[in-house]
């Protein structure tokens, strides 16, 4: 019952990450519609939505690192 409770929050971990990628998709389909809105402000919607993309990047990779030391590490 141990591993199985180890495996469901690995996937709890996983998920986190698959909604980053949904939180990027969001950000970046925001700045393009910005960017359409407002052409002369697309130098700066354009390095917000890449430092907004960033942070939003490492949430997913830690939550990879999660799952993987729960996988790996109290699953051994």
């Amino acid at each position: 019952m141990e591993k199985g409770l180890l495996g469901i929050a690995a996937a709890v971990c996983v998920f986190g990450g698959c909604a980053t990628g949904i939180g990027e998709g969001l950000i970046m389909a925001k700045a393009v519609e910005s960017i359409g809105k407002n052409p002369d402000a697309a130098d700066k919607i354009q390095s917000m939505a890449i430092i907004g993309a960033a942070i939003s990047e490492t949430c997913a990779i830690y939550c990879l690192l999660i799952a993987f030391l729960i996988i790996f590490v109290l699953g051994a």
